[in-house]
């Protein structure tokens, strides 16, 4: 994988969406045309130097590059970069993240 020539700022969080399933539970392939959701779980691929307090200080963030998260479906922005889709959000959108 080439490196991402993107720093995100602060709290700020550059995550690579996870593809959704082509297949439902039950074994139903999904059309392309079927109205699919935006993905809520990705992988960090790059993250800010922390969180800016009110006094100047900076506390770092308790995720780290290479975590698969799960963060609130409408909360991130939606960049490209070198055609490759990928979110940027804040720390306090993650709301879980997936330990395997």
């Amino acid at each position: 994988m080439d490196k991402i020539k993107l720093r995100p700022l602060y709290d700020h969080i550059l995550v690579e969406p996870l593809k959704s399933e082509e297949k439902t539970k039950s074994g139903i392939y999904l059309p392309q045309t079927a109205d699919k959701e935006k993905p809520d779980q990705g992988k960090i691929i790059a993250v800010g130097e922390g969180k800016l307090l009110e006094d100047g200080k900076i506390r770092k963030l308790s995720v780290k590059v290479g975590d698969v998260v799960v963060f609130a479906k409408y909360s991130p922005t939606e960049v490209k970069i070198d055609g490759k889709e990928y979110y940027i959000l804040k720390e306090d959108d993650i709301l879980a993240v997936i330990e395997k």
